[in-house]
């Protein structure tokens, strides 16, 4: 039987295992997916704890984990069009991406061409795509300033090369061991921790906040207008203090209009971690303890 990485509970990394689940049966509108790559991200180990996002539906254990994955198509639902078997394909899993097969909506996949790689495919559906909706949704002029907090992690990575190319300058905050990788990305690097407002270089037209709390609330004051405040860490603080959350972005125009920024060498995702499905476990690990620099990815035997 297929493999999936699992858990069965709500709690810490003691409630994940690995098991043998049947493949998944693919309804209408539904791609059975034989998944290549498979992104690790927060928000997987988040739900594994019992936190549940707003507007997301009831999990249903035993739960396989995963938010994206990229894969080759083996079968198509009653009625689902506009793919056909052995299409490369990369989108938002129904069924937990950390499987051997999976499902994925027709209606939000896209294809993935030959020119971007399985793993670079595998982190696109949620970090690169929040990063990408979250500038566009500020909408900010050409030369102006946006400030990214966080911006070492998947999301702030792409959202800041995303944002250089609109022709922004990009001030970007992270732990200090992340100067250099930040600085490559072409970022106006700033030591994040208490006092993170004082350090900015001069004004700040936009803030795209990836972090929350304190951080989030000091640097609002930055702003002169709140509708250019965005959060994708805190919904109901960055809405009090004016601004509004990152916006949906499980949009199959966002998502190709993200896969095509990496077919061109526009947007690199800053894969940095490539694991063996079989070592899942260390994958969520290094993803739990927050302090990765972009994006970690599990990658599939060869021919799975």
């Amino acid at each position: 039987m297929p493999l999936a990485y699992v858990y069965d509970r709500f709690g810490g990394p003691e409630v994940e295992h690995f098991a043998d689940l049947p493949r998944p049966a693919p309804g209408p509108g539904d791609l059975l997916v034989a998944v290549r790559a498979a992104g690790v991200n927060p928000v997987d180990w988040k739900r594994r704890s019992g936190h549940r996002p707003a507007g997301a539906p009831a999990v249903v254990l035993p739960a396989v984990m995963g938010g994206e994955a990229a894969g080759r198509v083996v079968a198509l639902g009653p009625g689902t069009t506009g793919f056909a078997v052995g299409d490369a394909v990369l989108g938002g899993p129904t069924a937990g991406g950390y499987a051997q097969y999976t499902l994925l909506p027709a209606r939000a996949a896209v294809r993935k061409p030959p020119e971007v790689s399985w793993t670079d495919a595998a982190v696109l559906p949620i970090a690169a795509a929040t990063g990408y909706g979250a500038v566009r949704q500020l909408a900010l002029p050409p030369g102006a300033t946006l400030l990214v907090t966080g911006v070492g992690g998947g999301v702030g990575v792409a959202a800041a090369q995303v944002a250089a190319g609109l022709g922004l300058t990009v001030v970007g905050s992270a732990a200090e061991d992340k100067r250099a990788f930040v600085e490559e990305l072409g970022v106006r690097f700033v030591t994040s921790g208490p006092g993170l407002a004082a350090r900015i270089p001069g004004r700040v037209d936009g803030v795209l906040d990836l972090v929350g709390g304190a951080v989030l609330r000091e640097c609002a004051a930055l702003l002169a207008d709140r509708t250019k405040l965005v959060s994708g860490a805190d919904r109901d603080a960055v809405a009090a203090l004016g601004g509004a959350p990152v916006g949906p972005v499980r949009d199959p125009a966002i998502l190709g209009a993200v896969v095509e920024l990496v077919r061109t060498g526009a947007l690199d995702p800053k894969v940095t971690r490539v694991i063996p499905f079989e070592r899942a476990p260390q994958a969520v690990r290094a993803v739990e303890g927050g302090h990765g620099r972009g994006k970690t990815v599990l990658e599939m035997p060869s021919g799975k």
